[in-house]
């Protein structure tokens, strides 16, 4: 297992994490220390679990174990706010829904039927901006490209900033200029924001390039550490080899 260390301003912890599908063990004691500035990647072959320890993290499957957030600079545990983007969503070509629509519906509680709203407007422009989607404000999700798309989740999920972001193969069908692009995109999130970024990732070389942690998971950590200590571990060699 990797050190654990102190982490700047806030710490997560998964602590743990047992799913069961009946008599099946699909995640067995699974702990892990996501570090704020620290991109955390996940890598495990199809069935390791991967997806369902994000679920169970957002209380979408059941689970035992717990997640938990502390500040550090209060030394005081408070409710997380996690940050989600999907591996993928179902939309209709030539959805009508705006991307304004979609955000604004996200951040506030006015009907987005009603006439627009200037202030939300320009907000919703200045951070999609951030994404370099400002551009995509008033385009039909449906009309979206697969990497266009993701830029708008990633920003939908990260207003208000999330203390927890997660990433569940969020560049699943997208070509590899997008791709590289949208890991550039999160690398300068978790430095601007000192934010705490967990992903699950199939992309390996990607993983190394980017990567300040890797989980190497098959229903339990296999082995964790930085991207040289986990790709040159027997562990992962006995696993991929």
């Amino acid at each position: 297992m990797g050190k654990t260390v102190a982490c700047g301003l806030h710490c997560t912890k998964i602590n743990n994490i047992n799913v069961k599908f009946g008599k099946e063990v699909i995640l067995k004691n699974v702990n892990i220390h996501v570090h704020c500035g620290e991109l955390t990647v996940i890598i495990g072959k199809n069935g390791a679990g991967k997806s369902t320890l994000l679920k169970a993290i957002l209380g979408e499957v059941e689970h035992t174990g717990t997640t938990t957030f502390t500040d550090m600079k209060e030394n005081i545990a408070r409710r997380i706010k996690i940050g989600y983007v999907p591996q993928a969503i179902h939309i209709e070509k030539h959805m009508p829904t705006t991307v304004y629509d979609l955000f604004a519906s996200c951040i506030c509680y006015v009907p987005v039927f009603l006439k627009k709203d200037k202030k939300i407007y320009q907000e919703i422009k200045e951070h999609l901006k951030l994404f370099g989607a400002e551009k995509l404000i008033d385009k039909s999700i449906g009309d979206l490209s697969g990497g266009e798309l993701q830029r708008v989740l990633l920003a939908i999920s990260t207003k208000p900033t999330p203390n927890l972001l997660i990433l569940d193969e969020p560049v699943s069908g997208i070509d590899k200029n997008g791709t590289k692009d949208f890991y550039e995109l999160v690398n300068n999130l978790k430095t601007k924001y000192d934010m705490s970024i967990l992903l699950v990732s199939h992309d390996l070389d990607l993983v190394k390039k980017y990567a300040d942690r890797v989980i190497l998971l098959d229903k339990e950590v296999i082995k964790e550490g930085t991207p040289e200590e986990v790709f040159n571990s027997f562990e992962f060699h006995r696993y991929f080899g």
